[in-house]
């Protein structure tokens, strides 16, 4: 009989360091806490984390530092597990913080549109300095040459006119945050095209090695990133970014970032909460489902 009960134990105890270990090592799961990702994955539901997607992050990488096995690239469009970037106590280690589950739509070095809600608009992406077309009453002729003097924008000649008469002068979007700013209500400038309404920048997600440039509708977004991921004092005066004292107009980061968004756009249980997400805080990959209420989703491939 205690012959029987060693065999059991020794049984009991080998299951546990199995499990221990393929949790470790091979594949986690998590439960979805919220509607944010439906209709791709339900609140309730079971799904099983593969850690090998993006090669395994090795335990513990606040205690032995952040490692990597087998590193590969997270795709667009990939629904990916992480460690809360932006806890409420700071100084909890990364493998113990919450987790959470989004889609990532911007991977290191990818430029998105975000809106002044910073979701992702789904449209084409311009670089800043590529020009847009304005149209404004001629009479207001004087008041944008005071503002282009003022804000030290030179060679900017007019480029057409309207059938009514309005004057035509194109602006980068840098360009269009300066003039706007000075302007305020006594100009009326009209885009003509639709598509880069002034509440739509483009934001690019920080890769490794490579400078940012710091723009007015960035500079909160990677100050915050910098103080909380990359190890430096940083603040925002006016539109200015200062790094360790220093006024700068580009920064280059250490790591990779990424940007994740809910299916729902409601849900701020992503990116718009908690900003880029660094590489060392990146899980696994959504693999399977294996615990569901809904009819024909056991084991369904999660994409």
């Amino acid at each position: 009989m205690h012959a029987n009960w060693k065999t059991v134990l020794k049984g009991a105890a080998g299951c546990i360091l199995a499990v221990i270990l393929v949790k470790a090592f091979l594949v986690t799961s998590c439960f979805i806490p919220s509607s944010g990702m439906e209709n791709t994955l339900y609140q309730g539901e079971g799904v099983l984390i593969n850690k090998w997607s993006y090669g395994l992050r090795m335990p513990f990488p606040s205690v032995f530092g952040y490692h990597r096995l087998g590193s590969c690239d997270i795709k667009e469009g990939d629904i990916v597990l992480f460690n809360d970037p932006n806890p409420a106590n700071p100084s909890k280690r990364i493998e113990g913080r919450e987790v959470f589950i989004s889609r990532c739509i911007g991977t290191a070095g990818d430029t998105l549109l975000l809106n002044k809600e910073l979701i992702d608009t789904g449209n084409e992406v311009w670089s800043p300095d590529n020009k847009a077309l304005y149209v404004y009453p001629a009479s207001q002729e004087d008041a944008v040459q005071a503002i282009l003097d003022e804000v030290d924008i030179r060679d900017n000649p007019l480029v057409g006119y309207t059938e009514d008469g309005d004057f035509i002068r194109s602006f980068s979007r840098y360009e269009w945050y300066l003039v706007s700013q000075k302007a305020g209500k006594k100009i009326t400038f009209m885009p003509l095209n639709a598509k880069l309404a002034d509440e739509v920048h483009p934001f690019v997600v920080p890769r490794k090695d490579v400078p940012v440039t710091v723009y007015p509708w960035n500079a909160v977004l990677l100050c915050n990133t910098i103080m909380a991921h990359e190890g430096k004092q940083a603040t925002v005066k006016g539109d200015t970014l200062w790094i360790e004292g220093k006024p700068v107009r580009s920064y280059t980061f250490t790591k990779n970032y990424y940007w994740m968004a809910s299916n729902d756009p409601v849900n701020l249980s992503d990116s718009r909460l908690f900003g880029f997400v660094p590489e060392e805080y990146i899980i696994g990959k959504a693999w399977r489902i294996w615990f569901t209420t809904r009819k024909g989703r056991f084991l369904q491939r999660v994409e």
